[in-house]
């Protein structure tokens, strides 16, 4: 209980003999057990001590300035209309020697040495990828490595050349790169974008740097109106007026009379590795939130990496295959029911396990459906082939066909015992088509069109076992997670989370059709409802979003900003 509380962990001594029999590694086996969200930290220690600081310390590709290719190399990034200047480049640079460097480039001519650059694709040729040189240069992490690597490409004469009053220049130089890390952070993909809007970020004004970040270059890249919201939000205190001098929302502010980059570069090396969630506006659980899936998504690769053959005395992996197909196919209770897309899920899932016991059985030669199937199910993980035809979910497999369980249970006693008094929201396959649904009814009965109605939001203070009847219009939904707050039943509005208290149960809501209705201007929150915590789908056949649900009205004392910068949201079903 002592090491699980203490807000260094990695850095806490076991108890007892614990500490002096087991070596580094096994302590991290312990750590992993206690408190996953600091084994990142603790891996970070192993490997200095093992290899040294230089491998946990961000890297600045100097590749370019050691081989002199700046002197000898040009570059051009492709687009519409940029064919004919890259192939008068490549004909130039053959003949005089040179090298080109080709950006956002996915097809090349065989024939010359490029560089390129590309996203993760399986569509770049494998025969370059073969034939070439590979270098992979992750994208930096952390405000450190994001400011290391932004000002190890500027020079003396370039910072020299801001003409910005000194108060204004000191923000340019360090505010903007702050901003520019946030934005990576959220939007990985928009990187390169962003890197370079932060060195033209120099030479504008505030008021234009507000509107082309907010509005037009991030908010372009932006696709999804919460995170261009959020965005939006971090515009005022990111981008402060010229009289600003506050240096409490970043710890950057102290870079005013630097003039030469060397002395940037000396104070960002100075920087800690870990960035604390007060200076971006978030709570302290956000720490928790990212380490624990930073390094989940870590252990998962190093399982899948695991070998196939059995230890001594263990059994191997077809052995348990089978019996996990065996245990799941014949321990499977769900009822029958009307619903069509679970009864699809189902007969898949019925299906497959069947497929698979025959290959274990040396029957039928496996295919690489199953192949891969049979490689999910022996690491917890809910195959492909399930995932097509089921709902949106980041549960292991384990909790994954508990929850599918729950779900069918839900369905079968609205069958049996007729409409619920209080719906389990997370327990539809598809919860939009369950509130439309709710407006349509309401339409229906109330003789007005659907069109003109929307929802008023009332948060309950009776629990769902006291809830026995159902209201007159309308409809009762629990089932919500929020992350980000709490909500406080003596007050009836958000709240702070409790420290180490990632997500707690939010209180039954009542979802009120209303004609004409006129949302408030002041205290609440407007919070987004999502399926998962990954916050983000892509649009579906019928044009609702895979993962956005709704959002709704919640009562607050705080300036919806707060929230938002605390990354405050509703979540049907959590990961576990």
């Amino acid at each position: 209980k002592h090491l699980e509380d203490m807000d260094v962990t990695h850095l806490e001594p076991l108890p007892g003999e614990w500490d002096s029999d087991l070596d580094s590694f096994q302590k991290l086996l312990v750590l992993r057990c206690l408190r996953a969200d600091w084994l990142t930290h603790g891996l970070q220690d192993f490997v200095a001590s093992q290899l040294g600081q230089n491998f946990i310390e961000p890297q600045v590709p100097t590749h370019i300035e050691v081989m002199k290719f700046s002197k000898k190399m040009s570059t051009i990034s492709l687009g519409q209309g940029q064919g004919p200047s890259a192939e008068a480049m490549m004909h130039s640079a053959m003949e005089k020697g040179q090298w080109v460097f080709f950006q956002n480039c996915h097809l090349v001519h065989r024939d010359f040495r490029l560089w390129l650059t590309s996203l993760p694709s399986n569509k770049f040729p494998v025969s370059i990828l073969q034939n070439g040189s590979k270098m992979t240069i992750e994208p930096p992490r952390g405000i450190k490595a994001n400011l290391l690597r932004t000002y190890a490409s500027l020079t003396d004469d370039f910072i020299i050349s801001c003409t910005k009053v000194p108060v204004e220049k000191k923000h340019m130089f360090s505010i903007r790169p702050n901003f520019v890390f946030l934005c990576c952070e959220k939007l990985p993909n928009s990187q390169i974008i962003l890197i370079l809007f932060s060195f033209f970020s120099l030479f504008l004004s505030v008021q234009v740097l507000k509107y082309t970040a907010g509005e037009i270059n991030y908010g372009g890249c932006v696709t999804d109106n919460w995170d261009r919201r959020c965005i939006l939000n971090y515009c005022p205190e990111l981008f402060p007026p010229q009289s600003h001098n506050s240096a409490q929302s970043c710890v950057l502010l102290c870079l005013c009379n630097l003039i030469f980059v060397q002395g940037y570069l000396t104070y960002f090396r100075g920087l800690p590795i870990k960035d604390w969630p007060e200076i971006f506006g978030l709570h302290v659980n956000a720490n928790i939130s990212f380490a624990q899936n930073e390094i989940f998504a870590l252990l998962g690769t190093l399982v899948k990496l695991q070998p196939r053959a059995a230890a001594s005395g263990g059994k191997s992996r077809d052995e348990v295959l089978y019996y996990n197909s065996f245990v799941s196919k014949h321990s499977k209770n769900a009822p029958l029911y009307h619903s069509h897309r679970y009864n699809k899920l189902l007969s898949v899932i019925s299906r497959s396990l069947s497929d698979l016991v025959k290959p274990l059985k040396g029957l039928v030669v496996m295919s690489s459906e199953l192949e891969l199937m049979s490689n999910s199910l022996f690491i917890n993980a809910v195959p492909e082939l399930w995932k097509a035809k089921a709902y949106p979910s980041l549960k292991p497999l384990a909790s994954w066909v508990s929850d599918l369980v729950q779900r069918i249970s839900f369905l079968q006693n609205w069958i049996s015992d007729g409409i619920p008094a209080v719906f389990w929201i997370s327990g539809c396959f598809f919860p939009q088509a369950f509130l439309t649904g709710t407006l349509q009814n309401f339409a229906r009965s109330s003789s007005v069109s659907i069109d003109i109605n929307a929802f008023d939001f009332k948060v309950m203070k009776e629990v769902v076992a006291e809830l026995t009847e159902r209201p007159d219009i309308g409809c009762f939904i629990h089932g919500l997670y929020l992350e980000g707050a709490r909500w406080d039943a003596e007050t009836g509005q958000l709240a702070e989370s409790r420290p180490k208290e990632l997500y707690t149960e939010m209180a039954v809501i009542w979802m009120v059709p209303v004609p004409n209705r006129k949302p408030p201007q002041s205290g609440i929150y407007v919070c987004p409802i999502y399926k998962t915590l990954t916050r983000a789908g892509t649009l579906s056949t019928t044009g609702h979003s895979t993962n956005y649900v709704t959002a709704v009205e919640l009562p607050t004392d705080r300036t919806q900003g707060h929230w938002i910068k605390q990354g405050m949201a509703l979540i049907c079903a959590l990961d576990y």
